[in-house]
C-alpha cells in the first residue's frame, strides 16, 4: 500500500449512530432469512463485520446476505481459503479473519480495493476490520444453551456505526418473520 492509500484509510473509530437491535432467531431459517434482509440493504462500498463463537451462525447469516444480494451460486465459508469473492450485480467479498494476525494481514488481502465495489462481510474481524470504513454494520450472533431437542436458538445483535446504517435497518424485524417483508 502506498502513503497515498495509507492516508485515505478510514480510523476505525467511529461510534455507533443508532441503537443496537436485538433479535432471537428461533431457527437457522431465521438467521437465513436475517441474512437475506440484511443483503437486500447492502450495496457496493458496504463493510459488514460478524462476530460470535464457532457455531453461533456466521457462515449461514452470510448465506442468507448473498441470497438478499443476488449473487451467483451458493455462498461457502471461506475458513481455507481466507476470502471467496461471489459474482453478482454487487459482488460479495466474504472474509474469514479467524486465522488472520491482525489487521497487517488483512491489508495484505487489499479489501478496501474491492470495498469499492463490493458488498464485504468479514467473519471474525472485531478488532481488525473496522479500518476499513467508518460506516460499517456490526452484527454480533450468540448461540443459546439448547433448551431440548432440535433447539438452535440464536441472538443476533445488529449495531450500526455511520450515518447511514441506523436508516437502512428499518424494517428488518417485519422482514424476518416467516413470509413477513419477503419479495
Amino acid at each position: 500500500m502506498t502513503s497515498g492509500q495509507n492516508a485515505a484509510r478510514t480510523t476505525g473509530d467511529a461510534e455507533p449512530s443508532g441503537p443496537s437491535i436485538s433479535f432471537t432467531l428461533p431457527t437457522v431459517e431465521h438467521t437465513l432469512a436475517l441474512g437475506e434482509a440484511i443483503g437486500r440493504r447492502l450495496r457496493a462500498g458496504d463493510l459488514v463485520i460478524l462476530t460470535g463463537s464457532l457455531g453461533a451462525g456466521k457462515t449461514a447469516l452470510t448465506k442468507g446476505i448473498g441470497v438478499g444480494l443476488g449473487v451467483v451460486g451458493t455462498v461457502m465459508s471461506p475458513t481455507f481459503v481466507i476470502a471467496r469473492v461471489h459474482a453478482g450485480e454487487v459482488p460479495l467479498v466474504h472474509v474469514d479473519a479467524y486465522r488472520l494476525a491482525g489487521s497487517v494481514e488483512l491489508d495484505d488481502l487489499d479489501l478496501d480495493t474491492d470495498l469499492s465495489r463490493s458488498a464485504v462481510v468479514v467473519e471474525w474481524g472485531e478488532g481488525i476490520a473496522e479500518q476499513l470504513s467508518d460506516q460499517r454494520l456490526l452484527v454480533a450472533l450468540e448461540r443459546l444453551p439448547p433448551q431440548g431437542i432440535g433447539d438452535d436458538t440464536r441472538i443476533a445483535r445488529l449495531t450500526p456505526v455511520g450515518a447511514e446504517w441506523a436508516e437502512r435497518l428499518r424494517g428488518i424485524p417485519e422482514a424476518i418473520e416467516p413470509g413477513g417483508g419477503r419479495p
